[in-house]
């Protein structure tokens, strides 16, 4: 991989981290702006549910951002775009499609398949 795909592969991920900032700020503000007294049980329940959904996907995002932190170390150490399992060069189309991809396609797919085989 060329110096300029490793920096357009940056540029992407610390896009994507400050989309994610971005969007924990945002929930921050609107939680702290939400009013607790909401007398109506209906109403109550139906924020909480948001709420809680909110909560959810933010914790995704941050299993995501530890993926993003592990890619950006690896172009610094020069190992972004090589496979963690096997050694072999990630395809460009892969990293394209998911930039924090730590495995080959082959790679990936024996570990989803050995997880499914274990009910994970």
């Amino acid at each position: 991989m060329d110096e300029q795909e490793l920096l357009r592969f940056k540029e992407q991920l610390e896009a994507m981290k400050a989309e994610i900032t971005t969007d924990v700020e945002q929930t921050l503000t609107d939680m702290t702006k939400a009013s607790g007294n909401i007398p109506d049980p209906n109403d109550r329940a139906s924020m909480e549910s948001d709420r809680s959904f909110e909560l959810r996907i933010r914790g995704r995002e941050r299993k995501l951002m530890d993926k993003i932190e592990e890619a950006l170390a690896r172009i610094e150490d020069g190992s972004y775009g090589v496979c963690a399992g096997c050694g072999c060069d990630i395809a460009v189309k892969r990293l394209e499609a998911r930039p924090v991809a730590k495995y080959c396609i082959d790679c990936k797919s024996r570990q989803e398949q050995r997880e499914k085989e274990q009910g994970r």
